[in-house]
């Protein structure tokens, strides 16, 4: 069972694979695009803003992100959705005890 998956999911990996890098490439022409229109005389300016305001973006994601592996929050990621049921259904016990103390 385990190799028919494999065989399945294999192209389906490339796929998505190959589009992540064909949108990667394209957004680097965009940048680079709007980098030699820096260089213009005609609209020096223009490009200027949205490239340094890509950067920023990404160094900040790219920080959030390198903070959340050296933090281990990728270690488990099905325990939170387990803590939170728990949490609710300890919340919810609690409120049906309040509820069986209050006198009618």
């Amino acid at each position: 069972m385990s190799s028919a998956k494999t065989r399945v999911l294999g192209p389906v990996h490339y796929f998505f694979l190959l589009a992540v890098f064909v949108g990667g490439a394209f957004f680097c022409f965009k940048v680079y695009e709007f980098l030699s229109t820096i260089r213009r005389d005609d609209i020096a300016g223009f490009a200027f803003d949205p490239v340094v305001i890509y950067g920023f973006v990404a160094m900040g994601f790219g920080c959030l992100l390198y903070w959340a592996f050296l933090s281990g929050q990728f270690k488990d990621v099905e325990q939170p959705k387990l803590d939170m049921l728990d949490n609710f259904a300890k919340y919810e016990a609690h409120d049906v005890a309040i509820l069986e103390k209050k006198p009618r």
